[in-house]
């Protein structure tokens, strides 16, 4: 698994719980990283809206996950392309 796009909230807590599983890592591991109880884990990974931007950066950080943000074409971008032009 290299990518996992991200385009609404509701995919977060598989997103997060299928990153940790990809280490190789039970919640209790991953806590003891951030420092932080398991059940607390659990929550997050259930209701990662509770956590402030830099708690999720950091638990992106223990799972060895970059953040990249991608800007999207907007529709008249596209629109305006000239077909067959590289």
């Amino acid at each position: 698994m290299n990518t996992l796009l991200l385009h609404s909230p509701t995919q977060l807590p598989a997103h997060l719980k299928s990153l940790r599983k990809t280490r190789g890592l039970t919640q209790a591991q991953l806590a003891r990283r951030l420092g932080i109880g398991q059940s607390r884990l659990a929550d997050i990974e259930r209701h990662p809206e509770t956590v402030s931007t830099a708690q999720l950066l950091n638990l992106f950080a223990a799972l060895g996950v970059e953040v990249l943000l991608h800007l999207k074409p907007t529709p008249h971008e596209i629109e305006n392309h000239p077909r067959g032009e590289w």
